[in-house]
Order: structure tokens, then C-alpha cells, then sequence
């Protein structure tokens, strides 16, 4: 909104007309960032939508303009989600040197990141009063689109997790908190982007992101059974569309599906 306000906050309502938006959505497309020469499509889309957002409620509910010039501006052209996950081979690399890193909570962050699915702040962001053990569950309160999501908590990252608990600082309720505090006395959650990349180097593994975990856990889920709609509930998204970059990887269960129901049905496959 700084950035709209720069541009265009000199002219009135009436002057914000879709051409003139238009002009500076190609502005913003030409602006180089920290990240590289050019703004993303991605990201000239959301400065888009949050003026859209704005402009809306003026038209809703203010009464201040009789239509948002918004809808008449076409948005840049996103490029497809990105969509890496770890083979076998580079999975036990990867867990290896977690496990053998110096940070004491790297491995039980990817391993709680690999089996559920959560995003890297949802992980940073926990608090043992969101954890139960005995029912082997988290409930995250503070995600991505704002509502609330019970994550179950099985296998090795409970056994993890019950260990951990056995350990925790008295100072403050983050599982996994920063060494320091703040000036302000408060504790803010560890930042393990170092040891995470040199776990990356350790294991030989390129092209990884954090976030990939989560996309590693969504391909384990989809071959191991789990449906679109399923993988969206344990996800927390709120519309398949976002799941749906997955459905290739769960072809063979479906094929699966339609064998059974055909081999109920019409029995061993001779025709009736």
C-alpha cells in the first residue's frame, strides 16, 4: 500500500482508472527487488490484490466510487507452483545430517516438517500449550489463512516430541526457542536457516527450499493413499485448487480405485 501510495496517491478517485492502474502494474513488473532484476508476476499479482481489496470497500461500503477499476485490469501471468520433493536416497542424506547437525532442534524440525505437512512458521511458531501428547495432536491457531488447524502428531515426531518435552526452557513456551532474549526480555523462535543450509551441503542435495518439506510430505501422503480432499484438510487449504499441482502423483491410486470398483462389479474382468 506504501508503494500505491508513492505512485498514484496524488490523484483523485475518479483518475484511477484502469488504464492508468495498468500502466503502473507494468511499472512495478519493470522494478527490480532484492531478489533479482525484475519484480515476480507472483508479487505484482498481490500488490494488485491488496489495492483491488481496498478499492473494493470504497465501492461496498463507503460509497466513494461506483465501480473498482480493479476488475478491468488483467493480472500478470503466474508462473505454475513450484513442485520439488525428495527422493528416498536424498531423504535419508538429508535426515542424516540433520541428525548429525550441531543445532539441537534441526532434526526434530524437519522430521515434525516431513510428517505433517506444517509450513516452516507454523513449525517455528509452536507452543506447548498447542501440543498434546497423550491425544497426539498440535492445534496451530496462527496459519497461513487465518483459521484454525489440528495437525496429528504420529510415529517418529511424537516420539521426538515427548522427548523434547522433557528438556524445555522455562522462559518462555516455544518448543523451539532462539538462545538469547530479545532487549526487550522477550524470546523469539530459533532461526535455523544456517544450519538448515549446511545440512543441504552436507547431504549434496541443490534446488531445496524449506517449504519443499512440505511438498515432500504432500507427494509421501497422495502415494501412500491419502485423497485431493484429504491431503487439502491436513494441509489446511481452504480449496483444492491449491492440492491440485499434486493429482499426478496420485494417479495410480485412483487407477487403483477404478480396478477394485471394476473387479466388484464385473468381477475378474470377463465381460457379463
Amino acid at each position: 500500500m506504501n508503494w500505491w501510495a508513492e505512485q498514484i496517491g496524488s490523484y483523485t478517485l475518479a483518475d484511477c482508472t484502469p488504464a492508468l492502474i495498468a500502466e503502473q502494474r507494468d511499472k512495478l513488473l519493470r522494478t527490480p527487488t532484492s531478489r533479482g532484476p525484475t519484480t515476480q508476476p507472483a508479487t505484482a499479482a498481490r500488490y494488485l490484490a491488496a489495492l483491488s481489496h481496498a478499492f473494493t470497500v470504497a465501492v461496498r461500503e463507503w460509497g466513494w466510487v461506483e465501480d473498482n477499476p480493479l476488475r478491468k485490469v488483467s493480472k500478470p501471468k503466474e508462473p505454475r507452483g513450484r513442485l520439488r520433493f525428495l527422493s528416498d536416497d536424498e531423504r535419508e542424506r538429508l535426515l542424516s545430517a540433520c541428525r548429525e547437525s550441531s543445532n539441537p532442534y534441526l532434526y526434530t524440525v524437519v522430521i515434525l516438517a516431513l510428517s505433517t505437512g506444517m509450513r516452516a512458521g507454523e513449525v517455528a511458531g509452536l507452543t506447548w500449550d498447542r501440543v498434546d501428547l497423550k491425544a497426539g495432536r498440535l492445534t496451530l491457531t496462527d496459519t497461513k489463512n487465518g483459521s484454525i488447524r489440528v495437525v496429528p502428531l504420529v510415529g517418529h515426531a511424537a516420539e521426538l516430541l515427548k522427548s523434547h518435552s522433557k528438556v524445555r526452557r522455562m522462559d518462555t513456551d516455544l518448543l523451539f526457542p532462539s538462545r538469547k532474549k530479545q532487549a526487550d526480555g522477550t524470546v523469539r523462535p530459533a532461526d535455523l536457516r544456517a544450519p538448515w543450509l549446511k545440512a543441504l551441503e552436507t547431504a549434496g542435495i541443490e534446488d531445496f527450499r524449506f517449504h519443499d518439506l512440505r511438498h515432500s510430505a504432500a507427494s509421501y501422503m497422495l502415494m501412500n493413499g491419502a485423497s485431493i480432499g484429504e491431503l487439502a484438510e491436513v494441509l489446511g487449504h481452504k480449496t483444492l485448487q491449491m492440492v491440485k499441482r499434486y493429482s499426478h502423483l496420485s494417479e495410480s491410486h485412483t487407477r487403483s480405485i477404478v480396478e477394485r470398483m471394476n473387479a466388484s462389479i464385473f468381477g475378474d474382468g470377463h465381460a457379463h
